[in-house]
């Protein structure tokens, strides 16, 4: 992919470039002042950090694992507020709709981006500074393909009036002076972006970063996707709840057996045959109660997880064979 239409009209940019004819072309990248919009090498190293996602590029084949397989799997951003998460910012890239508990990380849209010009002279055209050599298209085709998976999240993100107030007024993820009108006119043809065009990350919508650290360290071979305990106290926390539970159900096994021995003394007693018959049978049931709670807690996991592969691989098989067709009509 190196010659691409761009994802909008030029009627409908939110951002212009040259807010009049006779204007000087700027100098350096729209927000980013550092960056310079005439040296190749550094612009295209900047764009390609800012949009490609190099771990979840890298772990994309075996996203269906993780995630429902579907790039519409974005839940629009008032949806996020009645399911109680918290709208975190993030320029990175690799965190752009990952979440985990109540916090939810999404990426602004870059000021460029909005640009029609921006598009049609470095993204969309094969003439673009940004293609240089054989190893540099390659990159040129990443970067054009991240862009439009990028926009193509926040016709998704935004499909209300209430959605765009939020990303303009609370989140900052969208530059306050866009209208609704403007904004529902510059992402019209986003529906029609896809999964072709953008990149296999972009092929799935909201990542859980629980799951992502779980398989980072067979798919990265890293100890963890992203790492969001700054203390240990705070890694070392999440794991109080299950050890806790476990102590006390061992504890109640165990108290439960030592009231069983107790008691089998009161047995030379013919007056405490009464208490040593309530006694051993209030052990048993308190036994047998923890070993069915714990089974039945045991079963309610697998079967959780059993379902998620079920549904995961069924889905993969419905997309493979949507595929073949697809490609027994081209």
């Amino acid at each position: 992919m190196t010659n691409i239409p761009v994802p909008f009209v030029q009627e409908s940019e939110l951002y212009q470039l040259h807010t009049s004819p006779n204007e000087n072309p700027p100098l350096s990248l729209p927000g980013h002042p550092r960056v310079s919009l005439q040296d190749a090498g550094p612009l295209r190293s900047f764009l390609y950090r800012e949009l490609w996602a190099v771990d979840l590029e890298r772990m994309a084949p075996h996203l269906w694992i993780m995630s429902t397989q579907s790039s519409t799997n974005i839940t629009p951003l008032h949806q996020q507020k009645v399911k109680g998460r918290e709208i975190i910012v993030t320029e990175d890239p690799r965190l752009h709709l990952v979440w985990i508990d109540n916090r939810i990380f999404i990426k602004p849209l870059p000021r460029y981006l909005l640009s029609y010009q921006f598009w049609s002279e470095y993204l969309s055209t094969e003439q673009s500074i940004l293609r240089g050599n054989v190893h540099d298209k390659k990159t040129f085709t990443e970067i054009q393909t991240s862009a439009l998976g990028l926009l193509r999240t926040y016709y998704l993100l935004i499909r209300y009036e209430s959605d765009l107030r939020i990303a303009c007024e609370n989140s900052r993820l969208l530059p306050s002076s866009i209208s609704w009108p403007k904004f529902c006119a510059f992402s019209e043809a986003f529906s029609r972006i896809h999964d072709d065009a953008v990149s296999e990350r972009y092929h799935y919508g909201e990542l859980r970063l629980t799951r992502l650290n779980l398989y980072a360290k067979p798919l990265l071979g890293k100890f963890q996707y992203e790492r969001i305990h700054g203390q240990y106290s705070a890694f070392f926390a999440r794991f109080y709840t299950p050890l806790l539970f476990v102590f006390g159900v061992l504890s109640i096994i165990l108290n439960a057996l030592q009231v069983e021995l107790g008691v089998e003394g009161l047995l030379t007693t013919m007056q405490w045959q009464l208490l040593w018959y309530i006694c051993r049978w209030f052990a048993m049931i308190t036994l047998i109660s923890m070993f069915f709670l714990t089974l039945a807690l045991g079963l309610l996991l697998a079967g959780m997880i059993v379902d998620e592969w079920v549904f995961a691989l069924k889905e993969r098989r419905r997309k493979r064979k949507s595929w073949r067709q697809r490609d027994s009509k081209a």
